[in-house]
């Protein structure tokens, strides 16, 4: 397969340095705000009793979505990998630097990752007493029918969507008033894509799906997702009518009615090829006795490189119009005259924020830990802390392989992201005090896991190890009924994070079996070892069983019966992290000798 090519100067370092260059560039419009280096905040915007606007999604769609903020439209934005939704605490910081006391509104695209990383946001922010509303942008019409509009993504919509919600925060609606719009914006809302060839990650260089030289899909997603039907490429006119048609039977626009068009380019299209399809939306649109109040060609949510357009149409009203006329200053887009600088200082008053937190955290910091429980068996903390070291090898050198997996029925970031979240814990992991629990443990792998990652996999795993964690007690040493009690509460945070059952094409198909098999070989009188093999061979059997099983959860569900004869990701890497810690516990507990000859009545053969 033949690599791309990017400017850059390592993929590990794009995002701070593409961060580091935004507010070089717009010093004048964005500021920073907290510790964790990925949350930019409007200059001149948050203040007292006005609704807070935050921002957010992957990287790789630029401008969307830290472009958008600055007076009149967002006030802050959380910033992900690429393609992979902002973890929890940028979000909570982006939430306090946002927050004037009269609420804030959530906005991202409908998108697994982004929903759990943005409710876990808002439950911490309820907790400091915010009061958040979660919004989901759900404009694309290909993703699902008009009855489902809820699995709909969120893609070039965004734009039209945090426009109208930013200007209504600006004029100081209320938080009702401001959730009420925007979601009317939302409904309002409708974009159809084509994507004519691919996009490749900073971290792979290699393209995310394949197009023939003359193909074409209609409805393909952001990220790569499937579209409605891949076909030779036809003309800009007999694209822009069939995207059209699907946009107007979604919207069931009269004669007389008004819009906003926007016709977006995926990132290597040209602006020739946009006013094509500008030229013959219009006609369209002129033909149904439909005006055109605004239109916007040009990039406003990009996919990197990838080469293709998309048409979205905003059905106004008399409300709607108002709040698309309304006044911003962003560095992706500025409309009317600069507004008047609000009669705050914007720096001071995130010092103050930003010192309060600070004090907070001391004050529940100062609290004392009761010591924890001895408890009894073979797993220690510090063979627990090598099994999880091992874990973040395994999935390192597997990496390329997840991405392949996923790069078939996802977004082919999966292994990037794993490599990313488990060198984020290896990190962790060498500060471990001698005194910690294995639930001291678990929690520090939770939020090094989730701050370095977001994504669906953070939330996911940083839930799955909360959970697990809790079982132990407190307890230092853990036997078999430990471990089996312990990989339940995985399974469990897993499937009640993601709201996944056995048979969606998931990570919980491989953790189910897993727990199951562990189970059994506990009742039948195994030990950790014998536990940890049947673990290891249930979650192998279940990964493999997912090439059986069309999609139903997640970006794969739009492939369906499309999805049928590849592995799930998710259970691979799930099998992946089974199979490393009972490759370390025998490592470290059984000499060669004893391990060569022990039954291995429950383990499968390696999945390679």
């Amino acid at each position: 397969m033949t690599k791309t090519k990017k400017l850059m100067n390592a993929p590990e370092s794009i995002i701070p340095e593409m961060i580091e260059g935004m507010l070089g560039a717009h010093p004048d419009i964005l500021t920073t705000f907290g510790t964790t280096g990925r949350v930019l905040v409007a200059v001149d915007g948050p203040r007292d009793g006005k609704v807070g606007i935050v921002v957010g999604g992957g990287s790789g769609h630029e401008p969307a979505f830290a472009g958008y903020v600055g007076r009149g439209l967002a006030d802050a934005s959380a910033v992900g990998n690429v393609f992979a939704s902002p973890a929890p605490e940028p979000i909570l910081e982006a939430t306090r630097a946002a927050d004037g006391g009269a609420g804030v509104i959530y906005l991202y695209g409908n998108y697994s990752g982004d929903v759990m990383n943005f409710d876990m946001a808002a439950e911490d922010a309820r907790r400091e007493g915010i009061e958040v509303r979660s919004i989901a942008v759900t404009d694309d019409v290909a993703s699902a029918p008009a009855d489902r509009t809820n699995e709909r993504r969120g893609i070039a919509g965004d734009f039209f969507v945090f426009k109208i919600a930013g200007a209504a925060a600006d004029r100081m609606a209320t938080l009702d008033e401001v959730e009420a719009v925007t979601r009317r914006a939302n409904r309002l809302t409708a974009t159809m894509g084509v994507a004519l060839g691919a996009c490749s990650l900073p971290q792979t260089l290699k393209p995310n799906f394949e197009l023939g030289d003359d193909q074409m899909e209609i409805g393909m997603g952001v990220h790569g997702e499937p579209g409605i039907r891949r076909a030779t490429v036809e003309t800009a006119d007999a694209v822009t009518d069939e995207l059209m048609r699907h946009i107007l039977d979604e919207l069931k626009l009269e004669k007389g009615d008004e819009v906003a068009l926007l016709v977006n380019g995926l990132g290597s299209t040209s602006p020739m090829e946009l006013y094509l399809l500008h030229r013959r939306a219009k006609q369209i649109l002129d033909e149904c006795g439909v005006g055109i109040y605004r239109s916007f060609v040009g990039e406003y949510v990009t996919s990197l490189e990838m080469a293709g357009a998309s048409i979205s149409l905003l059905k106004l009203d008399a409300e709607l119009t108002e709040l698309l006329d309304h006044p911003c200053a962003t560095p992706a887009l500025r409309i009317g005259a600069p507004p008047v600088p609000a009669s705050v200082d914007g720096q001071a008053r995130l010092q103050r924020i930003a010192e309060q937190q600070a004090s907070h955290l001391a004050a529940s910091t100062a609290t004392e830990h009761a010591a924890a429980a001895e408890g009894a068996g073979e797993l220690t903390p510090t063979i627990f802390a090598e099994m999880i070291r091992k874990v973040s090898y395994v999935i390192e050198d597997r990496a390329d392989w997840l991405s392949e997996l996923d790069g078939v029925i996802g977004d082919g970031d999966h292994g990037v992201t794993m490599g990313i979240g488990w060198r984020a814990v290896r990190a962790e992991i060498e500060t471990i005090g001698e005194t910690e629990s294995i639930d001291d443990i678990c929690q520090r792998i939770a939020k090094a896991f989730l701050n370095a990652v977001g994504a669906s996999s953070g939330p996911l795993y940083a839930t799955a190890f909360t959970r697990a964690g809790a079982t132990t007690g407190g307890r230092h040493r853990l036997d078999a009924a430990g471990l089996v009690a312990f990989l339940e509460g995985a399974a469990n945070g897993v499937r009640g994070r993601g709201k996944a059952e056995p048979g969606d094409k998931t990570m919980v198909d491989a953790w189910v079996p897993a727990v199951e098999q562990a189970k059994k070989a506990l009742a039948e009188g195994g030990d950790l070892v014998d536990c940890f093999r049947a673990a290891a061979a249930g979650a192998e059997r279940g990964m493999k069983a997912t090439a059986s099983i069309p999609a139903r959860r997640g970006r794969s569900a739009k492939l369906g019966e499309r999805s049928l004869g590849h592995i799930d990701p998710g259970s691979a890497s799930t099998f992946l992290m089974i199979d490393a810690m009972r490759q370390s516990f025998e490592t470290q507990t059984l000499d060669p000798v004893s391990r060569a000859q022990r039954p291995n009545r429950a383990f499968a053969p390696d999945a390679r």
